[in-house]
């Protein structure tokens, strides 16, 4: 994710921190500064943050130890204002499988939530609930709020929460995963829709909050259609045959003219045996172009850790691959022949084709 710095590793899997979350701490500091002038207040106030942001960060771990019992590994997890994002390679095809890593994550979040409980009570430690809030009272009793606060938030049937992707789960096992997906992604923009209405009359931030499950229920039906449809269809229906390519001896000034001759925007980059070396892409162009120049040699600035695929391998796993990869263009590869590539442009448009063409024959 561009705007982040990773800042360790947990359970094997990389943790960063978005730039956005580093302004929210820094918010936090001034809020809490402006209201009190009091160093001690403002530092319990970054404290408590952190701390917060310690069981977000529990809490993804949940889904991504889950998903790794089930093979599926994660790639990261990264640290956003609105709370943690744990990217997996995917979801697990089965309902059961998908119920138990979506629901472990808030089920992290009940056992601190019980863990607290049971260190104030041992340590009578509680303070009457009314000299108890998100911003004063016990660090403890705040974080056992704030908890609650996940549990309840997290279990809302909305996507992008993983009460959507439970009832998605649940949905599942009675009917086909689409319907599924369309039911749950519904009734997550009804919520949003209420969200947002409320958020005009109580708190702004509910908008932000409704925006955000709005656009997230939204993709993940338009993703899961797009799964659904291409399952059973192999690379080779969509992939590019007509394409360019620049050598290793190619310069940027090179790919720029290649670029301005027709619409292909990521190049292979290729040797004298004609095997792929690395992809120039879109963006790496242009960052080349400005930081060295037209002269430049591409294989200074090219991609080599993209994928590859087969003509034979089906499209819903190259999709998957499409949306995790940095690179958005897949090599395809056969008998050790270079014979075309798959973007996710030109899987949007076969996808817009033959659903045209499945109305005209309907």
């Amino acid at each position: 994710m561009g705007w982040s710095w990773k800042i360790g590793k947990l359970a094997g899997i990389d943790l960063y921190m978005h730039a956005t979350f580093a302004l929210l701490i820094a918010w936090v500091a001034a809020t809490s500064w402006f209201a009190s002038r009091d160093v001690g207040e403002m530092a319990e106030s970054i404290v408590f943050i952190l701390a917060l942001f310690g069981c977000v960060v529990l809490h993804e771990l949940g889904h991504a130890l889950t998903a790794r019992r089930y093979g599926i590994p994660t790639r990261d997890i990264t640290l956003l204002p609105i709370g943690g994002v744990a990217r997996l390679e995917r979801m697990p095809d089965d309902p059961k499988q998908e119920l138990a890593v979506a629901a472990a994550g808030p089920l992290v979040n009940v056992v601190i939530a019980a863990l607290l409980i049971g260190v104030l009570s041992l340590g009578h430690l509680w303070q009457p609930m009314e000299q108890v809030g998100m911003e004063r009272g016990s660090l403890l009793q705040r974080l056992l709020i704030a908890n609650i606060w996940l549990v309840l938030f997290n279990l809302i049937p909305a996507f992008p929460m993983d009460g959507g992707r439970i009832l998605r789960a649940l949905l599942a096992t009675r009917m086909p995963y689409l319907r599924a997906t369309q039911i749950a992604a519904g009734l997550g923009q009804g919520f949003a829709f209420l969200f947002g209405f409320a958020g005009l009359f109580f708190n702004p931030f509910l908008v932000f909050i409704a925006l955000f499950v709005w656009i997230g229920a939204a993709e993940e039906a338009a993703a899961t259609q797009m799964r659904v449809a291409f399952a059973g269809t192999p690379v080779q229906a969509a992939m590019i045959t007509d394409f360019r390519t620049l050598s290793t001896t190619s310069t940027l000034g090179d790919a720029v003219r290649l670029v301005l001759q027709g619409h292909q925007q990521d190049f292979p980059v290729v040797n004298e045996a004609g095997d792929i070396e690395g992809m120039l892409t879109r963006a790496d162009l242009l960052a080349g172009l400005s930081h060295h120049g037209a002269e430049y040699p591409v294989t200074a600035v090219m991609r080599t850790n993209c994928t590859t695929t087969t003509p034979h391998e089906m499209l819903e796993g190259v999709l998957q691959k499409l949306s995790q990869e940095e690179c958005r263009t897949v090599p395809v590869y056969d008998g050790g022949r270079f014979r075309g590539l798959v973007t996710m442009d030109n899987v949007a448009e076969f996808f817009m084709i033959r659903n045209a063409l499945q109305k005209k024959a309907s």
